[in-house]
């Protein structure tokens, strides 16, 4: 089952669209009452007497998610591996794998490569990666000093003061080591990008490179991971490729940060006016409760839905954003919009504005998997087919 297959529904539009990328695997489900953090079914408790029977049908509905989930990834990695026997990869191919998720092993390779931080032909790789750190470090060393002058003194607490709220529940990012590091990225970032500038939010955009690249070296939950046994030189590789990729990044997202921050302010617009296109009724129930899309949206745009889901889920999501024409600043906003009309029916039954922003602002997507993101990228993909010209706000080729 296609989650995108939309046979029966009569948006005959879609069809020529949906056979441009492979089939995502069904979710193992029993018969559906009540939906488990790994997104599957599972029947409820009744009686006591029906407490066993429902235990292990619960544990058998788990047992199939993970092996669904371990099937998936090694199908994945076969893709990759086969891509990458290649000298010189094909970038489409490349594109049309990670959009269904990229595998621990290959995804550091894929997002530096989809970022255009490093060139897909193998032979030329390594002088890209010795030469581009190499001139990450000499800025460090000509521009980081000049943190404590009067014109950038300001510049420069911002970023410090911000980088300790940056993701705080993950012991990685309370390390000094990766505060220092996130720092000088930051700095020396906002240094040689005068025209945009450093705002908050900025930091939480290093946070998946960090960890994406980081995990190369580490086995394991790289989000609790020890790094003091760490050579210098993997963390300093590590930081100058974030730095690195980092700027591609925000290259296509360069209106966001802006004085005013106008790409934010366009992209909000095109939100609600998909919004009122696909779930009218949500639309109304909104305006009527004066609650303005910017008042929610406003970080989504600004923090690309970090804060409304876990790192991993993140992680996940970006997998897609680089496999997408404009992924950061024109693809996000179908994600966003499927993001939002998710919760149509339980927000349509708050009764006012309170109620609605405080659901809002902290939604319940603290256990998000990789297979609820697939899901909503998937419908985002529908939506995109359907609306293909309801976003103006495209800024970069990212």
């Amino acid at each position: 089952i296609d989650p995108r297959d939309t046979a029966g529904t009569g948006i005959s539009k879609l069809n020529i669209a949906l056979d441009k990328r492979p089939h995502l695997l069904p979710r193992a489900t029993t018969q559906p009452t009540t939906t488990s953090i790994y997104g599957t079914a599972v029947r409820p408790t009744q009686t006591s007497a029906g407490s066993s029977a429902s235990n292990a049908q619960r544990t058998n509905d788990i047992d199939l998610s993970k092996r669904h989930t371990v099937n998936r990834e090694e199908k994945q990695r076969g893709r990759f591996l086969e891509i990458f026997k290649s000298d010189c990869p094909d970038i489409d191919a490349i594109k049309k794998a990670a959009w269904f998720g990229c595998t621990r092993e290959h995804r550091p390779l894929v997002w530096q490569i989809l970022s255009g931080y490093l060139p897909p032909n193998k032979a030329r790789r390594s002088d890209t990666l010795s030469r581009k750190r190499s001139e990450y470090w000499r800025f460090v060393a000509q521009y980081f000093k000049t943190r404590t002058d009067a014109n950038f003194s300001s510049l420069y607490h911002q970023i410090h003061i911000d980088i300790p709220r940056t993701n705080p529940a993950v012991p990685l990012f309370q390390e000094q080591k990766v505060q220092d590091a996130f720092e000088r990225i930051l700095y020396i970032w906002a240094y040689r990008n005068p025209g945009s500038g450093y705002v908050q939010g900025i930091n939480d955009l290093v946070t998946p490179f960090y960890v994406v690249f980081l995990s190369q070296y580490i086995e394991g939950d790289v989000e609790k991971a020890d790094i003091t046994q760490l050579e210098d030189e993997i963390l300093a590789n590590t930081e100058a490729d974030t730095y690195w990729c980092l700027c591609k990044l925000l290259e296509s997202l360069h209106d966001n940060y802006t004085f005013a921050q106008p790409g934010i302010q366009m992209k909000v617009h095109d939100l609600r006016r998909i919004v009122s296109r696909i779930d009218k009724p949500l639309d109304e129930h909104l305006e009527r409760n004066v609650v303005e899309y910017l008042q929610f949206s406003f970080r989504w745009m600004n923090n690309l839905l970090m804060r409304e889901m876990p790192l991993t889920a993140t992680i996940r999501l970006w997998d897609t954003y680089f496999s997408e024409p404009n992924g950061f600043s024109h693809y996000h906003l179908y994600v966003c919009a499927k993001f939002l009309t998710k919760w149509s029916k339980l927000i349509k039954s708050l009764p006012d504005f309170q109620a609605i922003m405080l659901f809002l602002q902290s939604l319940p997507t603290s256990s998000w998997t990789d297979d609820d993101v697939s899901e909503l990228v998937s419908e985002a993909f529908q939506l995109k087919c359907l609306f293909p010209k309801a976003v103006t706000s495209v800024a970069g080729t990212t």
